[in-house]
């Protein structure tokens, strides 16, 4: 199979409120290509879980590397009990409580689910997603589908089409179009395959709220070197816009002083008098608010040509993990 090029496709991008643009989706999918749809975190370029030939062609579009395993999404867990070997109790106590939504459960793989899926390991993280689009397209194809967020490598995450199409023009075929993300940043991933419940990327969907419903949980320090990757979101490295990105710390107040004026500014608070309006971006006060709009304002910055952006401390808490830790693999340098 020829990789995917810059200049493959005539990328078009339909509003997702077309039927006739819902059936085109489901046509291509079923032919083994991407598409970009939109889920309640962020977009995600889909492609057949089933056919380890469409998921490649995954990989090619965005340059991933193949140690980079996906979430597989569903339509229901009647269908994620397909894509997993094992389905215990806790699989059934978090799917009731949290599908559809923003919540990924790694099981042990079932034989269907190719092993570029879930780069050589064992096991699978699965997803029922609650944007009605993603569903509707999951009903109408009747496969699971494995999806990424519908960007570069390691870039910034779409929240938008207009994101998508930024980054993945020419690469695949077709963008649907359903407007923003609700929840903006990618889905909490819980793994339930050792003694205990482990979160592995954190996400909107708590460690406290897991642990009401499950008990002891644990949250994951980080992969072992060398180690297989149960799920994304695990690479030090990620989430970047093209800008370096600085966490103040502590020392916010003098980092801001001594920057150049040049630099953009994500704060929670108004912006400062001696800077440019158009370079400070004043973030919601509420985790929920700031995480909806981290990527399009990270987005923002890049297409401003932003090359520094000081990022102010976020208020301590555990409802704000999940927006420090895409922050801190934003500011990354690897």
């Amino acid at each position: 199979m020829s990789g995917i090029g810059e200049n493959q496709f005539d990328t078009k991008i339909l509003s997702a409120e077309d039927s006739d643009a819902l059936g085109q989706a489901v046509e291509l999918l079923g032919q083994g290509l991407p598409v970009a749809l939109p889920t309640e975190t962020v977009y995600g370029l889909a492609a057949d879980a089933l056919s380890a030939e469409a998921v490649t062609r995954i990989f090619e579009a965005k340059g991933r590397p193949a140690n980079n395993p996906l979430i597989v999404h569903v339509d229901s867990a009647a269908m994620a009990r397909d894509c997993v070997y094992a389905w215990p109790s806790a699989a059934d106590q978090l799917a009731s409580a949290f599908w559809p939504g923003p919540l990924s459960i790694v099981l042990p793989k079932a034989d269907s689910i190719p092993d570029i899926v879930t780069a050589g390991g064992v096991t699978v993280a699965v997803r029922c997603p609650a944007h009605p689009v993603m569903r509707d397209v999951l009903t109408r194809c009747g496969f699971p589908l494995a999806a990424p967020s519908a960007n570069l490598s390691n870039r910034v995450s779409p929240t938008r089409a207009q994101h998508v199409s930024k980054q993945l023009n020419g690469r695949i075929p077709l963008i649907l179009d359903g407007g923003a993300c609700e929840v903006g940043i990618e889905s909490t991933v819980i793994d339930l395959t050792g003694e205990v419940a482990t979160i592995l990327r954190p996400g909107m969907i708590g460690l406290g709220q897991v642990r009401e419903l499950l008990g002891d949980t644990q949250v994951a320090t980080g992969p072992q070197t060398g180690a297989t990757l149960k799920s994304p979101g695990q690479l030090p490295q990620h989430y970047s816009p093209k800008a370096r990105v600085v966490l103040a710390g502590e020392l916010w107040e003098a980092t801001l002083g001594q920057a150049n004026a040049d630099a953009h500014v994500i704060s929670l608070e108004p912006p400062a008098a001696n800077w440019d309006p158009e370079k400070w971006h004043e973030m919601p006060s509420s985790p929920d608010g700031y995480a909806r709009n981290l990527y399009e304002t990270l987005h923002r910055c890049d297409q401003a040509g932003a090359e520094l952006i000081l990022v102010q401390p976020l208020p301590t808490g555990a409802e704000w993990d999940a927006i420090r830790d895409r922050l801190t693999r934003a500011a990354n340098e690897g």
